[in-house]
């Protein structure tokens, strides 16, 4: 069985996705993939109650709780490796992460960012592109790298911008899209891996 970990700080809308999509197309009985378990950094993530409701397992790590960036990650690190992941998935996971951590897991991680890559990598990205006057905005699901938001690209959704549209606005439209891209990239990551 291949194991993915999901990592996440709040919602967990992303990661509920990916565990419908699991469930509604049988990854594990078609591909021998399974979401292992969800971790997060924040006791009060919403996302764990619907991993838990789900059956899967979950732990909290609080970072405030560690002396450094390193020390955190290495305890997560260690957290995610009892599960033997084949992925680890950054679904709003609000932590810049170490080089070491990201060399841990090279290849093997992989993130959502909600712009159309390399366009807009950080903070802010829907109001960036509403001020740049773009057309058009999307999401982009790619492998991490230590370089923020730059590593290769394994999907991306467009959607257009519109007159009336804020930041607000085009997120809610940007997220419909991470919702169906995202499920759709780890499974095909994973089976290019088999």
């Amino acid at each position: 069985m291949k194991n993915i970990v999901i990592l996440i700080s709040g919602g967990g809308s992303n990661m509920a996705a990916i565990v419908r999509a699991a469930q509604q197309q049988d990854w594990a009985g078609r591909h021998g993939i399974r979401i292992a378990a969800v971790l997060s950094n924040k006791q009060d993530a919403k996302g764990l109650a619907i991993a838990q409701e789900q059956g899967i397992a979950t732990q909290v790590l609080d970072h405030k709780a560690y002396a450094s960036r390193e020390a955190f990650d290495a305890a997560l690190a260690q957290a995610i490796d009892a599960c033997e992941p084949a992925l680890v998935v950054l679904a709003g996971f609000m932590r810049i992460l170490t080089p070491g951590f990201v060399d841990h897991f090279a290849g093997r991680l992989v993130n959502i960012h909600p712009s159309l890559l390399p366009a807009f990598t950080g903070l802010h990205t829907h109001q960036r592109a509403i001020d740049a006057g773009c057309r058009f905005a999307g999401c982009t699901v790619h492998l991490v790298t230590a370089e923020l938001d730059v590593g290769p690209i394994l999907d991306q959704a467009v959607v257009p911008l519109l007159p009336d549209d804020t930041a607000e606005s085009l997120a809610a439209r940007v997220l419909t899209q991470e919702h169906l891209i995202y499920p759709r990239a780890v499974l095909a990551h994973l089976l290019s891996k088999i």
